[in-house]
């Protein structure tokens, strides 16, 4: 089992950033790929980014590509998406996850068996 923590969320102008965290307990997340997701109002859960174990691989959509950044911390047992040039569209509670079972599929909902509670980032215009 795991259990993740989102933090960092808030309220921001456009064009500024914010940095999220997710911090993992109930076992290490070494052999863990990482992603991040959003969800709007009105709208299904949609992929952000992910991170595999070892952090060697990233994956993004193409709405964050180059204003957003994964990281991960295994020792700490954190992950982290750095968000800059936010957008009012990139408003939404974001949730942390997790896949035990390796890198693939990442921009699916239905491989992750482990989410957090979300952080709502709000972004005005």
């Amino acid at each position: 089992q795991v259990q993740l923590v989102e933090s960092g969320g808030g309220l921001v102008q456009a064009g500024g950033s914010l940095r999220l965290s997710c911090a993992a307990s109930g076992r290490s997340i070494l052999s863990v790929t990482m992603a991040w997701f959003r969800q709007a109002p009105g709208k299904e859960r949609e992929f952000v980014a992910a991170i595999s174990r070892g952090g060697i691989r990233t994956y993004y959509a193409d709405s964050v590509k180059g204003r957003f950044t994964i990281s991960r911390d295994n020792a700490q047992n954190t992950v982290s998406l750095q968000m800059n040039s936010l957008k009012p569209e990139d408003s939404a509670v974001y949730y942390c996850a997790a896949d035990p079972s390796g890198w693939q599929t990442v921009r699916s909902v239905t491989t992750y068996d482990y989410w957090g509670q979300g952080t709502q980032v709000t972004v005005s215009s």
